[in-house]
Parts: structure tokens; sequence; C-alpha cells
């Protein structure tokens, strides 16, 4: 034990070593820390400035990721839609995408409507940047009624040009009576007198390929659309240009626009809650120059090992922040307690890092477990958020663990011996009205211990059923600005408001007004000998009877492949129907013997590109494309679609934007719960280990669990109340509010029973305990929870929710462990050992 002030033994003030106990190899380490901090500060902080320099230039290697496609990636659903696209849909070294053209403001079936959409299509035709290889849309229907001979959209353009308005309409109406036209006309059609208030078009385009996978160039896609966009413009109208570049860039965007608008807000509150907590310029700028360390290596870790910077990443620097501010005022708070009782500099900082360093070392551990727990997840994005956090944190310890107090030394000797006063040396709480009110845990672990826990029990036990009521999402709209900017936006100086979005508007525009598309469809991907007699059979049987979410023709499944084109072939082909009927035992138009040759013929003769869009050249893979029930839950007929793939007897995978969709959220929902037991489990088993180790007392790490388990079960049940479903980021939030909310119970019981070990009074304990550490705890609370609730300013929703769950979470974790936790440790104290 080190002396106090007058040279007498300090209870209180150092780490204490357990009656009977021998020092652990963990207490020599520590020691040995300890020992470099006060004595060779300088030494300390040239060895971190050069560190700092070093991941400083893995920055400037940050990749940015953008969109929800990263999400999907992993997921075998995806893969096969990827399969499909690379077998269907590209060549070699060239790719192709569409984008779509949304006509509104006018009648598309007018005679102005149809010509405005014609000259626009043809516009991007004539742009030879922009490599257009075909447009289609309703627009040519019309035009083509008019003049069946018109070709090409320039010929078609001038059919309508010289029209009459009688032909126009005349052609309209036919144009509309054809199958398919409710996926590009919007539901308020008007057949008889052709009318509707939008329609869809499309422009195709061959873009090089960006990867051997078959991928188009994302940038190239980009540059595309937004020169499409340019060019539409030129033809008049309210004509709306979408597609994946749009999203893309969007995407893109919003990252850089929620940065700017949050992070400002962070430092200010950040600043005005340290100035209140250090009360000294020196302590703040030092507090200052330690999260940014921190926010340099961080990144630079990501930077030199490749792990990219996405949507979720913005939520990185504020949860350091958060982290680095707690553990900063708990390091210069626990100083000047030390300081006021008279000890000199290295000696106070001596005490003070002899608690603390194995305090950070106990919350680091159980932060560290419980966000690297996001690690199982098999969505990427979360992967990294948990390998980037996690890692992060260990920065944070060791920079606000050793840095900031070599520094601290060293300034406060340097302002010793030179003219600038010293600051403020009395810490937050204390023998104060705050310290009062900080105490309230204290009596009620006095009067009721056992009642008050019992009574948390059945609260916690009861916010539980209801947290089991919470809801999954995942959706491109969850990362991108709502239709309407937040009227808090226009309070932001001009240099800091986002950009003009358009995105969500123009996905609920289409939502809205159109009635099917990628969500009324699944795909099945199917792989295998398809030459073999048994296999087009197979793929037709496996269409009878389908579930109750698929769309019947009769008893058959409503599809679309190769079996359809081959039908279609015959009609127009009288010696390919012959052929197919030879080869017809059954008699269902479905070839069962001599296929190879009947596809081979397919693929000879004028139906082959059409043909080529459902099976492959090689005739290994095929696709069937199966029409689903709009109103349908997306859940159900995932399951549906799983079911029947397996009815197949070849290899069948489904997929589609319904079937990928719905495997994400199974799997944001699976890595939630998964990371949370994950989290809580491991740290329990950590705080168990590291207190047994410390104090021959195992079952202080189970007290220590009480507090951050009902807050975590609070906060799960909070967000049934409020609405707020488990996303993309959010569903890291229960895991991440064990990292986060364990620190404030570890910190009061690691100096409950460094000030219990002198005493034996667990009352006095938590009296020191709440009204000293109590005080430090009220100012990171505030600072954290200001902190990461700034990211409700962001204009995404993801990160809005996320922002608001953290500060939620770190307000419940502060008052379970200021109220919830001193009752436990007084019964804790009645029944150990």
């Amino acid at each position: 034990m080190k002396g106090g002030p007058d040279g007498e033994e300090e209870p209180g003030g150092s780490y204490p070593v357990s009656e009977g106990r021998d020092r652990s190899t963990m207490d020599r380490f520590f020691d040995h820390l300890d020992h470099y901090i006060t004595q060779r500060p300088l030494t300390v902080v040239a060895v971190f400035l050069v560190l700092t320099v070093l991941f400083f230039g893995g920055v400037g290697q940050i990749t940015t990721e953008e969109g929800t496609d990263e999400f999907m990636e992993d997921t075998p659903e995806f893969q096969a839609l990827e399969d499909i696209n690379q077998d269907f849909e590209t060549g070699f070294g060239v790719g192709t995408t569409s984008t779509t053209l949304i006509q509104r403001g006018e009648n598309p079936l007018s005679p102005k409507g149809v010509e405005r959409m014609l000259r626009a299509q043809h516009r991007a035709e004539e742009n030879t940047d922009v490599r257009v290889t075909s447009s289609s849309g309703v627009a040519h229907l019309v035009a083509q009624g008019i003049d069946p001979s018109a070709a090409s959209t320039e010929e078609k353009l001038r059919a309508v040009e010289s029209a009459t308005e009688t032909q126009v309409r005349r052609a309209a109406r036919e144009a509309v009576a054809q199958p398919g036209m409710e996926a590009i006309l919007s539901d308020d059609l008007n057949p008889e007198d052709p009318s509707a208030k939008a329609t869809i078009a499309t422009l195709s385009h061959e873009i090089p390929t960006a990867d051997t996978d078959g991928d188009v160039d994302s940038d190239e896609v980009r540059r595309i659309q937004k020169q499409i966009q340019r060019t539409v413009e030129t033809a008049g109208g309210d004509i709306t240009v979408f597609g994946s570049g749009i999203l893309d860039e969007e995407f893109g965007e919003v990252i850089g626009d929620s940065m700017q608008m949050v992070i400002p807000v962070v430092l200010v509150l950040i600043l005005v809650f340290l100035m209140v907590a250090y009360r000294d310029v020196i302590d703040l700028l030092l507090g200052l120059v330690a999260l940014v360390m921190t926010i340099i290596w961080t990144f630079g870790f990501m930077g030199w090992t490749g792990i990219p910077f996405d949507q979720m990443m913005i939520a990185l620097p504020v949860l350091l922040l958060a982290v680095g501010i707690d553990f900063g005022i708990h390091a210069v708070n626990r100083y000047k307690e030390e300081r006021v009782k008279g000890y000199g500099i290295a000696e106070g900082m001596d005490l003070a890092t002899d608690q603390l360093l194995v305090a950070f070392f106990i919350v680091t551990g159980t932060a560290v477990i419980g966000f690297g727990s996001n690690v199982i997840s098999d969505l990427g994005p979360i992967r990294d958020f948990g390998v980037a956090t996690a890692t992060g944190m260990i920065f944070t310890f060791l920079i606000f663990g050793v840095f900031m107090p070599s520094a601290k030394i060293y300034l406060d000797q340097k302002r010793e011996s030179s003219w600038i006063p010293d600051g403020p040396m009395k810490p937050l709480g204390g023998e104060s009205g705050l310290g009062d009110v900080l105490a309230v845990g204290n009596r009620i672990a006095e009067a009721k211990p056992m009642v008050f826990l019992a009574l948390v029990l059945v609260l916690t036990v009861s916010a539980g059923a209801y947290a089991t009521q919470i809801d999954t999402s995942f959706d491109d709209e969850d990362f991108l600005p709502p239709e309407e900017q937040p009227g808090y936006v226009e309070y932001f100086p001009e240099s800091l408001q986002p950009g003009e979005y358009t995105a969500t508007e123009t996905i609920n525009f289409l939502q809205d007004n159109f009635e099917t598309g990628e969500d009324d469809e699944i795909t099945v991907y199917i792989e295998g000998q398809l030459h073999r007699d048994y296999a087009l059979q197979s793929i037709y049987r496996a269409g009878e009877d389908p579930p109750d979410t698929f769309l019947r023709d009769g008893f058959h499944a409503e599809s679309q492949g190769v079996i359809d084109v081959i039908e279609s072939h015959a009609e127009r082909d009288r010696e390919f129907q012959a052929l197919v009927d030879r080869n017809d035992a059954t008699g269902n138009g479905v070839p069962d013997s001599n296929v190879e040759r009947v596809l081979d013929e397919l693929l000879a003769g004028e139906s082959r590109e059409q043909a080529l869009n459902y099976i492959t050249e090689d005739l290994r893979s095929t696709r069937v494309i199966y029409n689903v029930e709009a109103e349908a839950d997306a859940e159900d007929i995932a399951a549906d679609a799983d079911e029947f793939a397996e009815g197949f007897r070849l290899d069948a995978t489904p997929t589609g934007q319904i079937v990928v969709m719905n495997a994400v959220i199974d799997i944001i929902f699976e890595s939630a719960i998964t990371a949370l037991l994950i989290a809580l489990a491991f740290t329990a088993a950590f705080l168990v280990l590291v207190y047994h180790v410390l104090e021959r007392r195992w079952s202080l790490g189970l007290a220590n669990m009480v507090p951050i388990a009902v807050a975590v079960v609070f906060l799960a049940g909070t967000m049934v109340a409020l609405g707020l479903p488990l996303n993309a980021l959010t569903a890291t939030i229960l895991s991440i509010a064990v990292g986060i909310g364990i620190a404030y119970s570890v910190h009061i019981t690691h100096r409950f029973i460094d000030e219990y070990n002198g005493t034996e009074d667990p009352y006095e304990a938590l009296s020191t305990t709440l009204r000293g550490t109590g005080g430090a705890l009220t100012g990171s609370m505030l600072t954290t929870a200001g902190g990461t609730g700034a990211l409700i300013l962001a204009i995404t929703p993801v990160l809005g929710q996320f922002g608001l769950l953290m500060a939620l979470s770190v307000v419940y974790s502060y008052i379970t462990a200021m109220v919830v936790l001193p009752s436990t440790l007084v019964i804790w104290s009645k029944y150990e050992g």
C-alpha cells in the first residue's frame, strides 16, 4: 500500500490486495505498466505519438462502399441472383444494365405524352456515351400500332409526330389491351379513354464488366444515368430517371452529408460537457487530443486491413468518442480525488491508475466481447463493424489508460514549474448536493434491498415478455433520407445542409402507383444436366399444385421459362412443333426424350435470344420466374419458395428480390439474438474469471451482470414501444449495449470492492463509491448520451434510430448501475464467502 500525504497508509487510495491472497501475474503486469506511466511519462507519450503517425498513414487507404448489396452478397439467395445475372444477362467483357424512365405530370397515353417519351428515349440513343442498345415502353407499342413497319425509336417518333390525335388514341387503346400493361402503367389506368397518371419505360445498356464475375462497372453505370438525366431534361415534361446508378450516387452522398451534420453537433456537445467535467483548458485539450488519436488509430487500422467505410461505420467514431469520454473523465476525476487528499502529481496518478487500469481493463474486455460478438454475423458489413469497434475499444484503453495519464503527469509537472496555475482539483460528485442525489441507490439498499430487487425482477420479466414482439426490417429506404427533409435541417448553416435526394420519393411513387414488379415474383435458379431427357419434364412437374402464395394458371404455377419459349416457338415453326410432338410421350407439350436435340434446335432458331434469357448455351443452368400474390406476406412467400425449390429433381435455389430481402431479415434477427447471447455469456464468464483472479470472489462477476441484463431487456422493450425494428444497424445495439453499458456497473463494482476491502462496511463503501465514482459516471453518461444521441440528427432513418437507442442504452445502464447495483452488492456482501 502507498502512503498518504502524512506518511500514513491510505486504505481506500490504492488498488488493494485481499487478505491472504498473493499478488497475481495481472497485478504485477499493471504495477509494471503503472511504473512506466508515472516514472517515464515522456517516453510513453513519444511512443504513442510515433504510433499515431504510423496509423495516420492508413487513413488515406480507406475505401468506401455504398448501397445495400454488401449486406446481401454473402447469402446463397443473392449468389444465385448473381449467377443468374452472369448466366443470362452478360457477355464476355460486357454486362447489361437498364435505366428506368418514369413519366408523370401528364397523360403518357396522349399524343403529346407518347411523343415526349419517344423523344427522350431517342435523344438518349443518339448519345453514344450512354451505350443504349434498346428501349421499350408503352409509347413504342402505340407507335407500332400507328405504323407497324416502324422499327427504330426514331421511326416510331416520326410516326407519332405525323399521326392524328384519333390515330394515336386508337393505337393507345389497342396497346393498353395487351397483357402485362399493369407492370408499366399506373394502377389508375383507364383503358376505354386511354389515360394514366404515369408510365414506366426502359433504356437498356451494354457496359464493360468490372471483374471476371461479369459484374458491371458501378461507376460507369452511375456516370451513364447521371448523363441520361441531363439528356432527358432537354425533351421537356416530367420524366424521372431512376436506376442502380442513381441509387448508388445517393447512397454515397448520404454518408458525407450525415457525417457533416452529425460530427459538428457531437463535437459541440462534447466540448460543452468536457468543459463542465474537466473545468480546465489544458485537461480539455488533452482529452480532445486523446479522442482524435483514438479515431486516427481506428481508421488507420481499417485502412491498413482493408475494412471499407460504409453507412454503418458512421456510428463508429461516435461510439469511440463515447467510450473515450467515459475513460477520460474517470481518469481525470480519480486523479483529482487523490490530489485533493494532498498527494503529489506522480503519487496521485499512481494511486488513481492502480485502480483505474484494472477497471479500464475489465471495461475494455467486456466491451470487446460486446462489440466483437457481431463478428458471428453472416452479413459482411456487420462483421466488419464488429471488428472495427472491438479494435477501436482496445485502442481506447491504450490511449486513455496509458497515454492520457502519462501526458497528464508530464503537463502537470511542467505547469508546477511554470507560471501557469493549476486547474481546479475538486472532483465531480463528492460532498455536495450532487453527491447526495447520487447516493439514492445506497439509501434504497439500506432500506429494503430484497423487496426492491424483487420489484425490479417483476418489471424486467414483464419488459422481456413485451420485447418478444420486436420486429425486423431491411430495405433500401432505411439507408436513404426521408421523402421530406426534417424541419431541423433548415437551422443548420447552408454549408452543412444535405443535398437534394430523390430516390425515396421515386421509390414511394412506384410502390404507390404500380401494381407489379420484382416484388411480385420469385426466381428459381436450376443447375444440372439440362440435356437429360428428364430435365424439362421435372421442371414442369415441379410447378404442379404450387403453394398458396404462388399465382396459378389452372392447376399449374404461373411462370415464365424455357418451356414457355419452346411452346411459343412451336406455334410459329411447324417443323419444330413436329420435333416436340415426336418427343413428348405425355402430351403436355414438354419434351421428355431427345431433349438435347430439341434445345439445340431452339437455340439455332429465331427464338434464340429469347431462349437465352432462360437457359445457358451449355445447357447447364436455367431460371424459371414464378408470379406470386402481390398482397402476400414476404415471409410466407420466401418460406413457400424454399419448400417449392425442394420439389425439383435438379439442384434448385430460390432467389429474387423478395427471397433475398427475407433472407437478410432472417440473418439480421439471428445475428442480433446470437450476438446478444454471446455477449452476455462471455461477458459473465470474463467477469467471473477476472474477479476470481483479482479478488478470489468470482460471484462479484455475476453481481456485476445484474444491472446490464435489466438495462438490455428494458432497451428491447423500448424498441417495441417506439416501433423501432431490428435493422442492419440496430441489430447490433443489444450486444453493443452490453459492451457500452457494462462500463457503468464495472466502475461501481470495482470502486466498491476497493472501498469494501478497507472498511468491511458495504453501506459506507457504497456511499464513498456513489459520491466519488458516481460523479464521474454522471458526467460520462451525459456526454456519452449526448454524443451518441446526436446521431438522431442524421438524415438517414437507420442512423437516427441507432443514435436514439444508443442514448437510451447509456441512460438505462447508468440508472441501473446507480440504483439497481447498490442493492445487488449489499445482498452480495451478506451472502458471499
